[in-house]
């Protein structure tokens, strides 16, 4: 029979739990605490139109703020608007003989919208008012993005506990391809009849969005599964850390990426919950805009995440064979 464990054993454990435990709380909570404590422009692309003298003059009113801006040029109103559409800028600021305009997009990012009105508002003459106009409206369902926002850590719980279950459950091969495959495709129904029909959160192409959703399900749970499968119990903190943890706190959809501190905003489209974000944000207000990296980040963490799960699969029963049964038998 097993030894019982000792009184000092267990003391042992007890203390490292608790010591362990703050050291998690501290290291969670930093990591979503500090990039939302650290909300600011950096390098956030945004257009100035207008004759050439007074759009210098807007433009070097923005460049006063050092490395906030990334200032983009365009010949009239009807350029940056549709550089505003295509997802390349933010906003823009258009002078014009009848005073300055600020083209915004709240469906991009509500905090930026809001973000460039004060900007652009206290850098005009006193008395001359910003007349602003909302290119890209956010939805009456989610004016705020709150909803948008919010929706990133259940999609990767989802995945996640897609993923854990398919490797727990003893799924290999085809089996767990297909339940992976299956469960994301469902979850994306479900997301896109609950966000859109029924929240009213998204207002774009119902399949696409729902096509998006499941994508991202798929990232996350392929990735989840692929890391257990071929890492074992190391794969699922790993998988959670980047699925769950880095994913969402670094993905930038309650602000966005470029307000987030040097570099996180980046890294976080990279990982599946920010690029799934902004593929949603690009499928439902912006008719597809600027959603062929997402897409192809999300793609690619699936490929790979498939690929590990189906290959673990394969490996583990030759690597289970006991040495004894793969010994050669004597002859004689």
């Amino acid at each position: 029979m097993p030894a019982a464990t000792t009184p000092p054993a267990a003391g042992r454990r007890t203390l490292a739990v608790l010591l362990l435990i703050p050291v998690v709380a501290a290291l969670a909570l930093s990591i979503f605490a500090w990039p939302a404590a650290r909300l600011a422009p950096r390098d956030l692309p945004v257009g100035v139109a207008g004759p050439a003298a007074a759009a210098d003059a807007v433009a070097r009113g923005l460049e006063r703020h050092e490395g906030a801006f990334e200032i983009h040029r365009y010949a009239d109103a009807g350029a940056a608007r549709a550089a505003i559409e295509d997802r390349d800028v933010y906003g823009a600021v258009v002078v014009t003989p009848g005073g300055t305009e600020l083209l915004t997009a709240s469906a991009a990012s509500p905090v930026v919208a809001g973000l460039l009105r004060e900007a652009v508002t206290a850098q005009a003459p006193a008395g001359a008012p910003v007349r602003v106009t909302d290119v890209v409206a956010a939805p009456a369902g989610d004016p705020r993005g709150a909803v948008l926002g919010a929706s990133l850590l259940p999609l990767a719980l989802v995945g996640a506990a897609t993923g854990a279950a398919t490797v727990l459950l003893g799924l290999r091969g085809a089996g767990a391809v297909a339940t992976l495959v299956g469960a994301a495709a469902l979850a994306g129904l479900v997301g896109a009849a609950l966000a859109d029909s029924w929240l009213g959160a998204l207002t774009g192409d119902w399949w696409a969005e729902a096509g998006v959703l499941g994508l991202t399900v798929l990232a996350i749970g392929a990735a989840f599964a692929g890391l257990a499968t071929l890492l074992g119990k190391p794969g699922f903190g790993l998988g959670a850390a980047l699925t769950i943890l880095f994913g969402n706190a670094f993905s930038g959809m309650s602000s966005a990426p470029e307000l987030l501190p040097t570099g996180v905003g980046a890294l976080g489209q990279w990982l599946p919950p920010g690029a799934g974000g902004s593929a949603l944000r690009s499928v439902s207000a912006f008719e597809g805009a600027a959603a062929g990296r997402p897409l192809l980040v999300l793609s690619l963490w699936a490929v790979a995440g498939l690929a590990a799960t189906a290959f673990g699969a394969r490996r583990r029963p030759a690597e289970a064979v006991p040495a004894a049964a793969q010994a050669p038998v004597p002859v004689g």
